[in-house]
């Protein structure tokens, strides 16, 4: 290799060339900082920085005494339905129960459709109507209200409109895939904050805040993985530690509000100037419903706008018409209060299956999945293990932040009733096994 440059940003382009060119491939270590140093007659100090931004870049990856070196090309992750097809019941796939979903057709059969051109408004009438009412009164002070492409898409984007590559975000630990794909493709760093059964640590997310964390994303109910929520004291605990960091942007990704049995919490103080509250309609609608409504103060809001306006500029009409004859017919809207009571109810018949063979979850619990802790991140050879039983389940590990996550995760939403004490005695026999 032959790198030259005397700064920061000459030696890095340098570098970024070379890889671009495929000169430099994946594996390949990079010189020692002290090295390059003297072959460059610069400061150590300026080697190192050019390390860390190629870190940032996602061109290299450091690896304490092994050095730096040349990265692989940067892939999407875990994902939630991996394993489409799969031969085993699948209780890892993280999707709703396509049987409780509202019928589509009806909906575009009860909403016929307008065309609609450049220049209309990027929120449909009924669908802010409908926002105002559901987000508004949970909104910490004044807000707008924005529509994007699912809520990951509005995270994406509400992190890109305030945050560089290198800042810091704090997330829950264990925290949910597509935000840790999410940030480690933006370049950004994710600091866990270790969670309870009540939610987010105020002591941990107060550490996170100190190192410098600029966002945190939290959920306030059916937390994925886990499950859990924030409880009253929980939500105002967040708040007065949130409250010492106004600057800090807040991103409050409440994914399964349409489903959620549990009571959403406030968590922005209304010292926060940064905030933003998240809404999709996916569990409910469906996954392929692209959809979520974005109530956030009128700056981040711009900014939000801002980001949407040189590509896609809106959600299509079509997609909102249909989202607003599904969440206010009530033949269609009906399906969500059944669909939230198949899931409380198959959640708790693990539970009590679960507890008969002396395993224990996560509690409280809402959403798709139950959390099954582990004393260790033995999760891949446990899912491994009951795989050799039939089951499909997701081993906790790729939900760690920092480290490897100690569980599993089971997705309630499509098992059988007939399936359950079978489930819960393979579960039992093979953690007995593993870790007694």
């Amino acid at each position: 290799m032959s790198i030259t440059g005397k700064t920061v940003t000459s030696i890095f382009e340098s570098i970024r060339l070379q890889v671009q060119a495929g000169q430099l491939q994946p594996g390949q270590v990079l010189p020692p900082v002290r090295d390059l140093a003297v072959t460059l007659g610069v400061n150590r100090n300026t080697v190192a920085a050019v390390y860390k931004k190629l870190a940032i870049a996602g061109l290299a990856t450091t690896q304490g005494r092994r050095g730096t070196v040349i990265r692989e090309q940067l892939d999407p992750g875990e994902q939630e339905g991996w394993m489409a097809g799969t031969p085993l019941v699948d209780l890892a796939s993280g999707n709703p129960n396509p049987a409780w979903l509202p019928d589509i057709n009806q909906a575009l059969a009860r909403r016929p459709y307008q065309h609609q051109l450049y220049g209309s408004d990027p929120v449909h009438a009924e669908l802010a109507s409908y926002g105002q009412q559901w987000l508004g009164r949970d909104c910490p002070g004044d807000y707008a209200l924005d529509v994007t492409h699912g809520a990951v898409d509005a995270i994406e984007r509400l992190l890109a409109a305030y945050l560089v590559a290198g800042d810091k975000v704090a997330v829950e630990d264990p925290c949910f895939l597509s935000s840790i794909n999410t940030l480690r493709i933006a370049g950004l760093q994710a600091v866990g904050v270790p969670m309870d059964s009540d939610g987010m640590r105020p002591e941990a997310l107060e550490q996170a805040l100190e190192q410098g964390a600029q966002a945190v994303i939290v959920t306030p109910r059916a937390h994925n993985p886990t499950g859990c929520s924030l409880t009253s004291a929980r939500a105002q605990a967040l708040q007065e530690v949130l409250a010492r960091y106004p600057h800090v942007l807040v991103i409050v990704d409440d994914h399964f509000a349409l489903l959620a049995y549990k009571r959403y919490w406030q968590v922005v103080p209304a010292s926060s100037s940064r905030w933003a509250l998240v809404r999709s309609v996916s569990k409910a609608l469906g996954p392929d419903l692209r959809l979520a409504l974005v109530a956030s103060d009128p700056q981040t809001s711009q900014r939000l706008r801002l980001r949407l306006a040189p590509g896609t500029g809106w959600v299509s009409h079509l997609l909102q018409e249909v989202a607003v004859a599904c969440l206010q017919v009530p033949a269609l809207a009906g399906r969500m209060g059944l669909a939230t009571q198949e899931y409380c109810y198959r959640r708790n018949i693990l539970k009590q299956a679960l507890a008969a063979q002396g395993v224990a979850v996560a509690e409280p619990v809402d959403g798709l999945n139950l959390w099954i802790p582990l004393p260790e991140p033995t999760g891949q050879a446990d899912a491994a293990l009951l795989a050799r039983h039939g089951w499909l389940v997701r081993s906790g590990d790729v939900f760690g932040v920092q480290a490897p996550a100690c569980g599993l995760r089971v997705t309630i939403s499509a098992l059988h009733e007939d399936q359950v004490e079978r489930l819960a005695a393979d579960i039992g026999k093979v953690l007995r096994k593993r870790h007694q």
